[in-house]
């Protein structure tokens, strides 16, 4: 079975679509092993907790980055994680803690990058005036928002549009790539040349 190891900090929407795909078989052969939050007061919590789900609170107070993030490698590492999943998990991750889970740490992120990365992406781009928008799931390196792209997903930007309301419609479509993108790697469907992922080629083919 192909454990999956979700870290929020927040409400965890995107935990919750993982985990249902899960149990839809929408990620075939996989379980979520652990959902870990660096917030004791993270709503996902509660609401993981709720489906069933393993869940772990592990909080900085105060350490470092590397040491905060020893903490949680060694809690993935307690739950057999095969892939971390980062869903709204907002801290950095250390160099450390990414060549540990080199090629197996993914992140959605609410823009089409390398376009606005960081923070606020939905406001961003409505400043800056693109017609569209999307979502993106990568590989996670030590660079910000800047690792090799699984899956992309265009939203198209409107001209009433808010931040509250374009965020919504980027989450809806967010909600369906992580888990189609999820269920790739789990599969053992891509392989990274350079910055690129591609679909391995099948037997025959």
């Amino acid at each position: 079975m192909f454990r999956l190891g979700i870290l929020i900090s927040g409400r965890g929407s995107n935990m919750l679509a993982l985990s249902d795909a899960v149990r839809d078989g929408v990620i075939p052969g996989a379980e979520v092993g652990v959902v870990i939050s660096d917030k004791a007061c993270a709503a996902g919590l509660e609401r993981a907790a709720e489906r069933g789900l393993k869940t772990v609170v592990i909080e900085r107070r105060g350490r470092s980055r590397v040491e905060h993030d020893q903490e949680i490698h060694a809690a993935l590492v307690e739950h057999r994680v095969d892939l971390v999943c980062l869903a709204g998990y907002m801290r950095l991750l250390s160099a450390d803690f990414i060549e540990a889970f080199r090629g197996r740490i993914v992140n959605i992120h609410p823009s089409l990058l390398p376009a606005f990365p960081g923070l606020d992406a939905q406001a961003a781009a409505i400043r800056y005036g693109v017609r569209w928008t999307g979502c993106t799931v990568h590989f996670v390196d030590e660079d910000l928002d800047a690792g090799p792209i699984i899956l992309q997903q265009p939203v198209p930007v409107q001209e009433d549009d808010t931040v509250e309301t374009l965020s919504a419609r980027i989450l809806k479509e967010e909600h369906h790539i992580y888990a189609q993108a999820v269920a790739l790697v789990a599969g053992g469907e891509l392989k990274i040349e350079g910055r690129r992922v591609l679909l391995k080629k099948k037997e025959g083919n």
